[in-house]
């Protein structure tokens, strides 16, 4: 299963563990049961399990991506730790993450955005609509990354390192991961990703992987994520659910 973002990016599943039933079987183990069949009463106990917050059973379900996005995409990534844990109590490393090596490989793919986006006026970390003249800045954009590319190509043919001469490439640069996570893991991200306060670009990652989401663990994804949207509108001043 692979989704293509960005211009030169995407995110595969690699392989996963556990289904729908995964997460019920893990919570029906302290009465000795277990379901093979999946039906509404499910349905019920997930939902409760989401809404107390009881999220154990949720990291039974394991996901391994592959993912090619820009470094600057990854930093914002690698930031996310909920959910990776053994237990409630206990914070336990148990996801995993590997990188491709600039120490190894050269740096050959670089993000070239599709829009050039303005500053927002209200939030200094944001951005909003689009900047009137995008030729110049596309000019201004294509000549850094081919001066900073030639000079990146020039010094690995000088025979300088490539742990050297990487250092002068911009965080446009395309990197590549796997990431293995908990279900509950990956639906932190999706939620704080999937937002219009988050990068344009890293939310086009959290949109991919939640429709790899809904297609992998459909009854789950879907409950786990009508609690979250019932939790945020109940967050809200002034606001109540009917």
């Amino acid at each position: 299963m692979l989704k293509n973002v960005l211009d030169k990016g995407f995110i595969e599943v690699i392989d996963k563990l556990g289904n729908d039933l995964t997460v019920v079987n893990s919570a029906r183990v302290s009465f000795g049961k277990r379901k093979t069949k999946y039906d509404n009463g499910d349905r019920i106990l997930v939902r409760f399990l989401a809404e107390n917050r009881h999220y154990s059973p949720f990291r039974h379900i394991i996901v391994q991506f592959h993912v090619k996005a820009p470094e600057f995409v990854m930093r914002q990534w690698y930031k996310h730790v909920v959910g990776i844990e053994t237990s409630s109590s206990y914070p336990s490393k148990d996801h995993a993450w590997n990188e491709i090596s600039g120490r190894y490989v050269p740096v050959n793919d670089f993000y070239k955005p599709a829009n050039w986006r303005k500053q927002s006026l209200n939030n200094k970390q944001a951005s909003e609509g689009s900047v009137d003249d995008q030729l110049k800045a596309e000019e201004l954009f294509d000549s850094t990354m081919n001066t900073m590319v030639d000079s990146y190509n020039k010094l690995l043919e000088l025979g300088v390192a490539k742990e050297q001469a990487r250092i002068l490439l911009p965080l446009n640069q395309y990197t590549e991961v796997y990431w293995t996570a908990s279900f509950q893991a990956v639906m932190n991200f999706i939620e704080l990703r999937d937002d219009p306060h988050a990068q344009f670009e890293i939310r086009e990652y959290a949109l991919a992987m939640k429709d790899m989401m809904y297609e992998l663990f459909p009854e789950t994804t879907k409950i786990w994520l009508e609690v979250y949207e019932t939790m945020k509108t109940l967050s809200e001043p002034g606001k109540t659910i009917k």
